[in-house]
């Protein structure tokens, strides 16, 4: 197996259309019984596990790399043995007998009168697997594009439009034969030019294309920085050139074409991947590069094609595996990347700014904490308004595009370096807490001063009403369109904050009285913009921190709220289901103080509002809570009950039944009731819901003596009646156990009846608790 297997890289297409590269080893072709077919299996070189198990199917284009490596293998793939794929073939037997019996493909000789055959040999094995890689090693092996492109130039000063009209379809075709060594070929230094000259002389077009006029007359390859290595040059030139054909000459390729280019789209990758490679070698460049970005006495057309090449190399390195990628940013930073872009985002010109920008979001999106550390450290050298992070803000605070489209690219950059999830922390050094105290010492307020710069209230407006007595101002000074979305950003940008960073947003939310300013945007006439206004109180509200509900309580921060919902009116939309919500938050969370502050500033001008129960269930809360307030004793009494609950199993209370209907009357002395010791202390602490309930149900507010229960009769044993009554205050009633009580078994006048003379006598407390936990027992359940 040794000397059959061939040595290879493994590497898989993810989901981003990347190359991830899964280690070396040696590939065969064996049957696989699990499979069903012949498979591929790569087996690592370092300790032999599976790297790839694939198999084989006769409808997929495969391709070689390396033609003299890979042929044997390539040839096991494409013929295959008959007993192991004959299920599988989708070919009627006596083509495929044809096609594998065989030896190749023979092509027509290559002259003017013959084109029209091999134009129309070139289609009809295209929908054949087996037929296009006969027809790719006899075009391989006669050196057949080389002649075909000779005949292209006799056609072309012959102006043969009909032969011009069959080359094409046959250069055409054989890109769709996706084969690496016949790209190698086509796109040579001496024949590319050719080949998309044959590809101008569309049939379907009433005249040809002018693609190689726009190659060498218009397109300009310009050495920003001057390439020494004649290799490297080659290989840009080659990569801009099949980039080009890929996207431009090419018709648009149908579902089946497609899958049938996938080695073009591979030959341009590893053409930028050995381009990134080959300048992140050569020191001399990147040093020149860098210096001439930096230099003051760089022209502004010289600095903009240096920016667009260093944009353009970025990009480029989107192609590397993540090892090489973390090499190519580590190379870049240390060339000093991150000063050159401060410089260049300094400077007056748009398109260069631009161009900055993007560059900047690769290193962003490839390493932050890279980022983070860069500006900390500049900050000990400059001051706050050339910082790097803050010409960013600058940028997206005076993006001049209607739609905001590069200050939504800097909010997303600004939020990734204000994330902490993607901090890091070690023992010595914890990121988070340095950089967000440097960001909201240095940088916040660039951030936050269009806000505030829009939110004053120092002029009376049309917006202006009272609630509760209180003047309100609700009108931003500026709300067109463009200031309104910039506003939305930083509120966006804000609101992340508020979620992230607790104790850093919460100071500067309170000292410089943000939220205050923020609701004055409740009033705009941009819908979006007073919705992420609320945004923002909700998520303020939904921290549930004294600290901030104390903060709109002592500001009456509510205010702006209720007045947005009443100009609101009765329509139903985002406005209004968004503040209903925040109210019911508050009610449902059962958030004390918030509640209170509503009922007591608000509710006169809320009590209307019955479509939805939101406001009376928080009057009804409220009522609640000063009812406890009242009452200490009563409340302390339902916290412990609220962990004790009056809960008994089905045994216990048949246990207890039979206890007191068996007990003697002689056990009774003083009317006591029997009830389990282990029990009693349970007994009375359970009491005293059903009795709160009951008091407040009957409302036996300083009463005496009131009958609770009506005689009940029962049978057996002389049919025994029991009448229970107490007297004292309902006050006394909640503080302490009932003052008296009787239990009268039997009738006036029967033996045991006080007037008979049987045992009499006042019962004490317990007895009272005991025998009312008895008769509630039954009430209640």
């Amino acid at each position: 197996m040794t000397d059959t297997r061939r040595r290879v890289k493994v590497y898989t297409l993810n989901e981003d259309r990347q190359w991830d590269d899964r280690g070396t080893g040696h590939v065969s072709s064996s049957y696989v019984e699990r499979l069903k077919g012949t498979s591929l299996l790569v087996r690592a070189e370092s300790d032999g596990s599976l790297l790839l198990e694939s198999k084989i199917n006769p409808n997929t284009a495969y391709q070689k790399q390396q033609v003299s490596s890979c042929n044997q293998l390539h040839l096991d793939i494409t013929y295959p043995s008959v007993d192991i794929t004959q299920d599988v073939v989708d070919e009627s037997e006596e083509e495929r007998f044809d096609d594998m019996s065989s030896p190749g493909l023979e092509l027509p000789p290559c002259e003017l009168s013959r084109l029209e055959d091999l134009a129309e040999l070139v289609a009809s094995s295209l929908p054949s697997p087996l037929r296009r890689e006969k027809l790719a090693l006899a075009v391989e092996n006669e050196g057949y594009i080389r002649k075909l492109l000779e005949l292209f130039r006799v056609c072309e000063d012959l102006e043969n439009r009909e032969g011009l009209h069959h080359l094409y379809e046959i250069i055409k075709g054989i890109f769709l034969l996706n084969r690496t060594a016949l790209f190698e070929v086509m796109f040579s230094e001496e024949c590319i030019m050719d080949v998309i000259g044959c590809l101008e002389f569309d049939p379907a077009l009433p005249q040809p294309r002018r693609h190689r006029e726009f190659l060498t007359k218009t397109a300009r390859f310009k050495e920003v920085i001057p390439i020494s290595d004649p290799e490297l040059r080659q290989k840009i030139h080659q990569t801009y050139r099949v980039q080009y054909i890929q996207d431009m000459v090419l018709p648009t390729p149908s579902v089946f074409e497609e899958n049938m280019l996938s080695t073009l789209h591979s030959f341009i990758f590893f053409n930028k991947v050995e381009i990134v490679g080959m300048l992140q070698d050569d020191e001399r460049f990147l040093t020149d590069l860098f210096a001439q970005l930096t230099d003051e006495a760089t022209d502004d057309d010289k600095r903009h094609e240096l920016v667009n090449f260093l944009k353009e190399f970025c990009a480029f390195s989107q192609t590397l595996q993540p090892q090489n990628r973390d090499a190519f940013f580590k190379t870049l930073s240390n060339m000093g990347i991150l000063p050159a872009l401060e410089v260049i985002l300094g400077m007056d010109d748009v398109q260069v700014r631009g161009a900055a920008t993007d560059i900047f979001s690769y290193l962003v999106e490839y390493n932050p904490s890279m980022v983070r550390e860069f500006v900390m450290q500049e900050s000990q050298q400059n001051d706050d308004d050339i910082l790097l992070i803050n010409l960013i803000i600058e940028h997206m605070i005076c993006d001049t595009d209607p739609e905001l489209g590069g200050a939504v690219q800097l909010m997303g950059l600004l939020r990734t370096l204000v994330d902490p999830e993607n901090m890091l922390a070690t023992a010595n050094k914890t990121e988070k807490t340095e950089f967000l105290s440097f960001f909201y010492k240095h940088c916040m307020h660039v951030l936050s001063a269009p806000l505030l710069a829009n939110t004053t209230e120092e002029k009376p407006s049309k917006g202006m009403g009272y609630l509760g007595g209180v003047q309100v101002c609700a009108q931003s000074c500026c709300d067109d369109f463009q200031t309104s979305q910039l506003l939305a950003l930083i509120l966006e940008l804000l609101t992340f904050c508020v979620e992230h960073h607790t104790y850093h947003i919460k100071n500067y939310i309170i000292n410089k009285d943000i939220l205050r300013r923020v609701l004055v945007l409740t009033a705009s006439q941009h819908a979006f913009l007073a919705l992420c206004a609320l945004r923002f109180m909700r998520r303020i509200i939904g921290l549930k921190d004294e600290f901030y509900n104390r903060y709109i309580m002592r500001n009456f921060l509510f205010e702006p709220v209720v007045k947005a919902f009443l100009n609101n009116g009765s329509r139903y939309n985002l406005m209004n289901s968004a503040i209903i919500e925040m109210f019911e938050y508050v009610r449902v969370e059962d958030v004390k103080s918030l509640t209170a502050h509503i009922v007591e500033n608000y509710w006169k001008a809320l009590e209307d509002v019955d479509y939805v129960q939101t406001f009376k269930g928080l009057k009804l809360r409220y009522e609640q809570q000063r009812e406890r307030q009242d009452n200490p004793k009563l409340d302390s009494m339902r916290s412990i009950l609220r962990n004790h609950r009056f809960r008994r199993d089905a045994r216990t209370l048949e246990d207890e039944e039979e206890m007191w209907f068996n007990t003697d009357e002689d056990d009774l002395e003083d009317g006591e009731a029997v009830v389990p010791p282990s029990d009693k202390m349970k007994t009375e602490e359970d009491l005293m819901e059903p009795i709160s309930k009951f008091m407040e149900r009957k409302k036996l507010k300083d009463t005496e003596d009131k009958e609770v229960l009506g005689k009940s009769s029962l049978s057996g044993r002389q049919n025994p009646s029991f009448k229970l009554s107490f007297s004292g205050s309902t006050k006394t009633s909640l503080s302490s156990p009932p003052s008296s009580a009787s239990l009268n078994p039997g009738s006036p006048g029967s033996p045991g009846s006080p007037g008979s003379g049987a045992r009499s006598s006042p019962p004490t407390a317990a007895v009272t608790t005991k025998v009312l936990a008895f008769v509630f027992l039954f009430y209640f359940d």
